[in-house]
């Protein structure tokens, strides 16, 4: 955490640069560590640790894994924990407002060298893991590990750790010679190889072909060994793994591949990460070009984690590198997801990554970089920013993308873009927490507004490289007065004079970005984030805004008051809420969404924050299957019960539409649910075909789900 001497003279900063009037009070810089549910703040630096600096060679692997040229960049090239602590603790980071590190998975991966079409292939990515509960030693012993924490956390830098449980490595099921054959170890005890797995510990179903969702759940992603969350041994082994983990005293996790996973299945994981502590945690669902997806909104509105926002970053990279589509796409965009994600603020922005090509090509302009991270930077969302952009690294697809860090230059404009704008989301919560409004928007300006509470930012962007553009009749919340651009004319832009509420005319330079803000403290409370957004009673939930007060108020979960034992902690920016038992949030004892609403000890409301998802006990994963459930064509079977979780007997929050392709096949149907542990629940199955619904007869079925692990439900359709 920040001295108060240096929050102070970041505050003191900000207020020099900000604006020549009007000069209100400056809200506090949100800078607390520990609150690791909350993001917007925050800006993310995703590092593949094996490129990035090898700050101990005594670590590197030996013989056909390693090559310390970094010319195969297949093999490891030995950056480590120890070279990202030298980074932190000579202000690399600090310096380019980086306030969170996104590192490559942290456990033991396979020692073997992958030979696939004649290309020697290693596990220098991190993926390849054989023992989720040792540390990969190429980076780091496990006390290592913990210095990093340490030394990150003493800088006010978080830690999220990549991880990866849908595979462990690549496997041939008719050879068990190939590679590792997959294996599992259970810190050093074998649980399972890929063949001979008589205790179906993965699954063998043969390489998914993408062609559905069912299809990339249950089947291998590519080569690589298929876990299969419905054993019980599975289940349990990555609950006490990321414990283990979240032991260590990591901030955040992005987990990998969560359109390859079952959905019930990680709903119930994340309950249990939820349990222990209540860290930010996203995950990756690819999506391409112009691609829209509704499994990957429920996904990300439903599951209790947040996604990467492809669609954000394949947009933007067709505005601002492409030159594909123009700002009225972009701004299409904002709007569009800001009404599919019911947490767009949640969701983790970004220009490119490690499974992409990188954003600046070469011999490009920089200065398409450049705009697009200022775009991404100032956006809603959690902005993360790939290792090497501000050195304006260029590479192709894998492995190209992951060449060895360029330089460590803290004078390239990208670095003091980043900078700049970076800790600026700490300062205005109009940037962490605000709406977007279009103000001004041809193909090649665009002109948004953030406003939250009476804090605003102004973005101008000219994308433009030849052409200024004149701007008049420009609309802003902006009080009248002179604001700076806070990126002091490093990328072109100018100050913006306001009087008698009216922009006065002005030229946006060509290729330019300007970014204006006013900060004023809140006097009445308004809420800006509430996480994690599903929880189970006696679980915490953080609630950030501004103009909370500092003297303890109220807080209403579903129109429930909460007050005395139930409030934790209570700051002006800050309260840390426990949840409390369902039967005081409904009159039923019912679970459900529920909005959040804070009063002040002065009696000032707050507008609802809508809405989080209140679970009727901490989660088990359960697979129900239906047999001899003939449908007509385009009907599809769903099933629905008597709780939250199923749905609540209402047919358009029915689960589903069940599967019956790999794992059973038509007319039998199946899906994974997180369900209640040790609760009883009663439960029908019911056939759709757009508004046309036929239930199956008999009575409602009852069942007790279990205290831990897994189960299988198998029953017969009934007929009417």
């Amino acid at each position: 955490m920040l001295s108060r001497w240096s929050a102070w003279l970041l505050t003191i900063f900000a207020l020099l640069l900000v604006w020549t009037t009007p000069q209100p009070l400056q809200a506090a810089p949100d800078t607390a560590v520990t609150n690791t549910a909350n993001f917007s703040t925050d800006v993310i630096y995703q590092i593949v640790t094996d490129r990035f600096h090898d700050g101990d060679p005594r670590n590197n692997p030996k013989g056909s894994l390693f090559d310390g040229t970094c010319k195969n960049l297949k093999k490891y090239c030995g950056g480590d924990w120890q070279g990202i602590i030298n980074n932190i603790n000579d202000g690399y980071f600090t310096g380019m407002g980086v306030t969170a590190l996104w590192i490559s998975q942290p456990v033991e991966n396979i020692y073997d060298v992958i030979n696939n079409a004649g290309v020697q292939n290693t596990s220098y990515h991190g993926y390849w893991a054989r023992d989720f509960k040792k540390t990969n030693p190429a980076h780091g012993t496990m006390e290592k590990f913990k210095e990093l924490v340490k030394a990150a956390h003493s800088k006010n830098i978080k830690i999220i750790i990549d991880f990866a449980p849908n595979h462990t490595s690549p496997a041939m099921e008719t050879d068990p010679n190939f590679g590792d054959n997959g294996r599992l170890y259970d810190n050093g005890t074998l649980v399972a190889g890929y063949t001979n797995d008589t205790s179906r510990i993965f699954h063998h179903n043969l390489g998914t072909d993408f062609s559905t969702i069912e299809d990339g759940i249950y089947r291998n992603l590519y080569d690589l060994a298929d876990l299969n969350h419905n054993n019980t041994v599975v289940d349990k082994y990555f609950k006490d793994a990321i414990q283990l983990w979240l032991d260590m005293g990591v901030d955040g996790i992005r987990v990998d591949a969560v359109k390859h996973m079952p959905f019930g299945w990680q709903k119930n994981w994340m309950s249990s990460i939820y349990s222990k502590a209540p860290v930010f945690t996203f995950g990756e669902w690819f999506l391409g070009e112009n691609e829209v997806s509704a499994d990957n909104h429920t996904f990300a509105n439903e599951s209790g984690m947040s996604l990467l926002d492809f669609r954000f970053a394949q947009t933007v990279r067709q505005v601002f590198r492409d030159q594909t589509q123009t700002m009225q796409s972009l701004n299409n965009m904002i709007v569009s997801t800001a009404k599919d994600y019911k947490y767009v603020n949640d969701q983790v922005t970004f220009l490119d990554n490690h499974d992409m090509e990188r954003f600046h090509v070469n011999k490009a302009n920089k200065r398409m970089l450049e705009q697009a991270l200022a775009f991404t930077l100032t956006s809603r969302g959690v902005p993360a920013v790939y290792y090497g952009t501000e050195q304006y690294m260029t590479g192709g697809n894998d492995p190209d993308n992951r060449a060895r860090m360029s330089s460590f230059l803290t004078n390239t404009t990208a670095y003091k873009v980043m900078g700049k704008l970076g800790p600026l989301r700490k300062i205005n919560p109009a940037f962490a927490y605000g709406t977007t409004k279009e103000r001004w928007l041809n193909n090649d300006v665009y002109i948004y507004e953030r406003k939250f509470g009476n804090s605003v930012a102004l973005v101008a962007i000219n994308r433009n490289l030849s052409s200024a553009a004149h701007i008049s009749g420009l609309v802003t919340a902006l009080p009248n007065g002179e604001y700076q651009d806070m990126l002091g004319g490093l990328l072109n832009g100018s100050e913006l004079k306001l009087t008698s509420g009216s922009v006065a005319p002005f030229k946006l330079n060509a290729g330019a970005v300007a970014v204006w803000q006013y900060t004023v403290e809140e006097t009445n409370p308004v809420i800006g984030h509430v996480g994690p957004t599903m929880v189970a009673p006696g679980q915490k939930i953080f609630i950030d805004g501004r103009g909370f007060g500092s003297e303890k108020g109220i807080v209403y979960i579903g129109g429930v008051r909460l007050d005395g034992a139930d409030i934790l902690s209570w700051e002006n920016t800050h309260i840390e809420v426990k949840v409390p038992p369902i039967r005081q949030i409904h009159p039923t004892h019912r679970a459900g969404r529920y909005d959040v609403v804070v009063e002040t000890a002065r009696r000032s409301t707050s507008t609802a924050y809508s809405s989080i998802q209140v679970q009727t006990a901490p989660q088990v994963s359960v697979r129900f299957v239906v047999q001899g459930a003939n449908t007509d064509m385009g009907q599809n079977v769903y099933l629905s019960g008597n709780i939250f979780e199923l749905g609540l007997w209402e047919a358009e929050s029915a689960i589903g539409p069940m599967y019956n392709q790999v794992m059973y096949k038509y007319p039998n149907w199946y899906i994974d649910v997180s369900l209640p542990a040790d609760t009883q629940i009663q439960y029908k199955f019911l056939k759709k075909k757009g508004s046309h619904l036929s239930w199956e007869g008999g009575r409602n079925r009852t069942y007790t789900t279990p205290i831990s692990g897994t189960d299988t439900v198998m029953v017969n359709w009934q007929h009417q």
